[in-house]
């Protein structure tokens, strides 16, 4: 009879155990989170169009996880060339359908530091098309930029 109980209460036990869920992939509706690789940048200032990064040279990607960004570029030749190339920053986001906002906290390029920028953001597949207005009147900048992305698989 004893035996009978420590198994009936053995099974109690293990039935009330709960495993622990693990995260495997972002939800389909955190599309942004993981790393993307900057495939094209372009830059629209007073109706003049130039393309800004990458250069044939550099690389840039972008990481997101559920609420902060992170970017960072650096040139292909581990800084060994004549105008070695290193950038990054990091801060927080939001996203609301397919409207994207950051909170850019830091910057190698410090006059950037503690500024919000609003986005549109469009997912196609692999694809992140993110297109908004930088404005900074302190230094001059006032433009829209259009960005894509393609995520690391």
């Amino acid at each position: 009879m004893k035996l009978y109980y420590t198994v009936l209460i053995c099974a109690a036990v293990l039935s009330s155990c709960k495993q622990k869920e693990t995260k495997a992939d972002p939800k389909p509706d955190q599309p942004l989170i993981g790393t993307w690789h900057l495939i094209n940048s372009k830059a629209i200032t007073k109706g003049d169009t130039v393309t800004t990064t990458p250069s044939k040279d550099e690389e840039m990607v972008k990481i997101f996880n559920a609420t902060n960004f992170a970017f960072f570029t650096h040139d292909l030749a581990h800084g060994k060339t004549a105008k070695p190339v290193y950038s990054s920053g990091s801060g927080t986001y939001t996203l609301a359908g397919n409207d994207y906002a950051e909170h850019l906290a830091y910057c190698d390029a410090r006059d950037w530091e503690n500024r919000d920028f609003k986005f549109t953001v469009q997912f196609k597949g692999d694809t992140l098309i993110q297109t908004g207005i930088e404005k900074i009147d302190s230094l001059k900048i006032d433009h829209i930029i259009i960005e894509t992305y393609v995520k690391v698989k």
